[in-house]
């Protein structure tokens, strides 16, 4: 059971300078264990008292928090130089760079969270899915499922491979003391586009016939890829995790129907399957995202998250009417607005803060990711500035 300490808010570390990838070395505790690793002592408790994890039950926080989706990488130019020579997903198979990537952003910008630096196709990866991240492009699978046959052929995710997961998350607890780290899973619709769609896709169109001419495979594939996002965000949270986001990037492309009766029930699955695993798991806040669900926020939330990630397209007052009062809203600068000046940038942000008043509790975050332009002094701004309007 977690165990949760009352604390005063820590002095952020400020901007560190960057000397390339550092193995972390978090203290064993004798003879214990931790979902079959070895058990390490963490600040997980204080972890789980941030406001991060506060604003996601909906009790009082110090101030609102703030973190970036795509804030391990993207922007950063020490990012880059640690990533030169590396493939996007060898890097996110060594435990080394996911420590200091994933550190990074926290270094420099002073966020309230850390997001765990991984790849939504990493699990398929791992299970023995043939996919490569072609840059300018994205996850292009070898050979994409077409028929009932390929799916029965998908090979499962078995949680033995994912030591180096393992190593990495608690090697990151223990770094990041009171800051929380939050794991990530792509949603069982999402990996199925890209398995179907063999790649990034606008319309998803094989993906939605499959999903129409074989329901019965169609509800075999996303099971499967339930018990993958499952197995993989369970071993984030046995490793110290303290809240995990489940990422349904391309559901907006479903009609509220079909979304209610052939994806939601699996996305569910996910969520249920990480709360029956343990007692722990059940306390983790899970925060349920999506592009272009503006339709769907009402279902999103009752897949079993504690918060619904909003994108720029709804403000977050007008959200908080959609889902109701029972969960915490997540968002939503447009990313393109930190490519704005100065003016409009602050403006835009207290606008996001002033209509996310409205939520049961509010984590600042963008609509979607951070945009590769994007100037990293531009993002410390908007955590300061954050900071400074919600402070109580």
């Amino acid at each position: 059971m977690w165990l949760v300490v009352q604390m005063s808010i820590p002095t952020r570390r400020r901007a560190l300078p960057v000397t390339g990838a550092r193995t972390a070395r978090p203290r064993a505790v004798p003879g214990g264990r931790l979902g079959g690793w070895p058990a390490v002592a963490t600040a997980a408790g204080p972890a789980v008292d941030s406001d991060l994890v506060r604003a996601a039950r909906g009790l009082p926080v110090s101030r609102t928090p703030v973190w970036f989706m795509r804030q391990a990488g993207r922007s950063l130019p020490e990012y880059r130089a640690l990533r030169a020579g590396t493939a996007m997903l060898q890097a996110c198979q060594d435990p080394d760079l996911v420590t200091e990537i994933t550190l990074q952003p926290v270094r420099r910008h002073g966020v309230d969270a850390a997001i765990l630096f991984s790849d939504i196709v990493l699990p398929l990866v791992v299970a023995g899915v043939d996919i490569e991240i072609k840059p300018g492009i994205g996850p292009v699978v070898a050979s994409p499922i077409r028929t009932v046959a390929d799916v029965d052929a998908l090979p499962p995710l078995e949680p033995d491979r994912l030591d180096f997961l393992a190593t990495a998350v608690r090697r990151l607890v223990g770094e990041l003391g009171a800051t929380p780290l939050i794991g990530f899973a792509g949603a069982p619709f999402t990996l199925a586009t890209y398995l179907i769609e063999g790649g990034p896709s606008k319309e998803h169109a094989r993906t939605k016939a499959f999903m129409y001419a074989e329901p019965e495979a169609w509800q075999r594939l996303l099971e499967r890829l339930a018990v993958s996002a499952a197995t993989f965000l369970r071993v984030q949270v046995d490793g110290g995790a303290s809240a995990v986001q489940l990422f349904d990037s391309w559901a907006g492309v479903l009609s509220a129907t079909d979304y209610a009766t052939r994806v939601l029930p699996h996305s569910r699955a996910v969520f249920d399957g990480l709360d029956a695993s343990g007692a722990g798991e059940a306390m983790v806040p899970k925060v349920h995202f999506g592009v272009g669900t503006g339709e769907l926020l009402p279902l999103i939330g009752d897949a079993g998250a504690d918060v619904v990630g909003v994108d720029w397209r709804v403000p977050l007052d007008e959200a908080a009417r959609r889902v109701g009062p029972g969960y915490s809203l997540q968002g939503n600068l447009d990313p393109a607005v930190l490519l704005a000046d100065r003016e409009t940038v602050d403006r835009e942000v207290r606008r996001v803060v002033e209509q996310g008043r409205a939520a049961r509790g509010h984590v600042f975050n963008l609509g979607h990711g951070v945009l590769p332009d994007t100037d990293p002094g531009v993002l410390t701004h908007v955590v300061e500035l954050v900071h400074e309007l919600s402070a109580r």
